[in-house]
């Protein structure tokens, strides 16, 4: 696992847990200020507010990606059902922002957060809970294609995700069997875990079922939250056997991860 600025690889996907260093508080294009703290928080701080309605009643999911590279509609459709499932959210909007290409060959986190400082428009505002995606046109720095550790995506906020478009439409359209949709969903599915607290991340689990030699993830064979299922090549293995055996290609939370839902108010 390699480590940078509290990085977590995981799912092929990368995870950093820790804070933004820029102001909390800007001014906005506008004479009024936009308080962004509560979005600059650490990745899994707002749990129970991403799950339950005591604080936030709607979630406002802004969707920044670079011209071609927008996710499909099928990915979004299946993220939304899954929101839906485990949230007590029953007022979900998406906003979908074009954007240009930043013009980088790979991207680092630290380029990733500079990015949506620069692009990301909705923040928190009264009742609604911002989420920011951002669907990127390059690849993550850290990927090492010849032994097919790739990167999918990753959370690096409390409320804040980037999902590595172009390398996800190279990983699945090298399978006859998963579709872009499919890894898209995947993707979605999994680092949203990780911003509803899962595994112990800025929460506590009811049972111990963190993997010790993975942290954040789950040690429960099966489960979404595997660490398995870190680099893009397991994950299509992963995803191609279950279709095999007539599962669903993409893994659900198992018991564990869903009592921990419940703990921090989801479903």
């Amino acid at each position: 696992m390699k480590k940078r600025n509290a990085l977590y690889i995981v799912f092929g996907l990368i995870l950093l847990i820790g804070c933004s260093k820029d102001s909390d508080i800007t001014s906005s294009n506008s004479s009024s200020t936009i308080d962004k703290s509560g979005n600059r928080l650490t990745t899994g701080a707002s749990a129970s507010d991403l799950l339950a309605n005591a604080n936030f009643d709607k979630l406002l999911i802004e969707i920044g990606y670079v011209s071609g590279n927008q996710p499909t509609t099928e990915a979004i459709s299946n993220f939304e059902d899954f929101l839906r499932a485990r949230t007590y959210k029953e007022n979900i909007e998406f906003k979908y922002t074009p954007l240009t290409s930043p013009g980088e060959e790979t991207l680092t986190l630290d380029e990733v957060v500079d990015l949506e400082n620069k692009n990301r428009t909705e923040y928190n505002d009264g009742s609604t809970l911002a989420i920011y995606i951002y669907f990127a046109d390059a690849p993550s720095d850290s990927d090492d294609p010849d032994k097919g550790t790739v990167t999918l995506g990753a959370v690096y906020r409390n409320t804040s995700m980037i999902a590595y478009e172009a390398t996800i439409r190279d990983l699945a359209n090298a399978s006859s069997a998963v579709t872009v949709a499919d890894v898209e969903t995947a993707t979605l599915f999994h680092e949203f875990g990780h911003l509803f607290g899962l595994v112990n991340l800025s929460t506590q689990s009811v049972n111990d079922h963190e993997d010790p030699d993975a942290s954040n993830h789950c040690n429960v064979a099966g489960c979404l939250m595997r660490a398995e299922l870190e680099f893009g090549t397991s994950l299509l293995k992963t995803m191609q056997n279950r279709a095999s055996k007539g599962l669903a290609s993409i893994p659900e939370f198992d018991s564990e991860c869903l009592l921990d839902l419940q703990k921090y108010g989801g479903r």
